[in-house]
């Protein structure tokens, strides 16, 4: 298995990269994230997950060993291949996806488009046995409550991805005002300036 690539962007799509490596330019499927911030002819590092189809070689890459492993997990789940898998690491952080597993969240999965209710909980329940609660999620820091749910659900709403919403919320004060509008109304601030 091909595990780290690094070489030169040689040039990108809204979801690829082609990374030239002694000469050979590699096509490789990044998130939208990666992709956006590789500039041609720059270096780049990338941990890399191959698949092998009777047809193809695809080659995935990422910007963490964390996310590249959540990648082989989610691979495990039937109904969920490459592309899908891929999709939920563009729309949902590692720790977002942890955090949904330990607390039994199978809607927050059904945010990433392709996953329906069924798929969802198959995800949950396939998560449970393989992923291990970090830290974070032990003590409860880092956990929504309801208020932030209705938060997260509107920013992503107005067109801001999860990956977005959950870090602008998690950065809010302590003292901030426990009701929704304000909580919005601060997270949108943040947001915007």
């Amino acid at each position: 298995m091909i595990a780290t690539l690094r070489g030169v962007v040689a040039h990108g799509g809204e979801n690829s990269l082609v990374v030239e490596v002694g000469g050979v330019g590699l096509l490789v499927w990044v998130p939208p994230s990666v992709a956006q911030e590789a500039a041609p002819g720059e270096m780049i590092f990338l941990h890399t997950y191959l698949v092998v189809r009777e047809d193809s070689l695809a080659l995935y890459g990422f910007e963490s060993a964390a996310e590249r492993e959540l990648f082989a997990v989610f691979l495990g789940v039937n109904g969920v291949g490459p592309r899908l898998a891929l999709n939920i690491l563009s729309t949902l952080s590692p720790e977002a996806v942890r955090r949904a597993v330990f607390n039994e969240q199978a809607e927050v999965f059904q945010r990433v488009s392709g996953i329906g209710r069924k798929t969802a909980q198959k995800m949950l329940l396939h998560l449970q046995d393989r992923l291990e609660p970090s830290l974070e999620d032990l003590s409860g820091v880092g956990t929504m409550g309801d208020v932030d749910t209705e938060v997260l659900d509107a920013l992503t709403a107005l067109g801001y991805s999860v990956v977005e919403a959950q870090t602008a919320i998690q950065r809010l004060p302590k003292d901030a005002p426990p009701d929704v509008e304000s909580r919005l109304r601060l997270v949108l601030q943040s947001l915007g300036g």
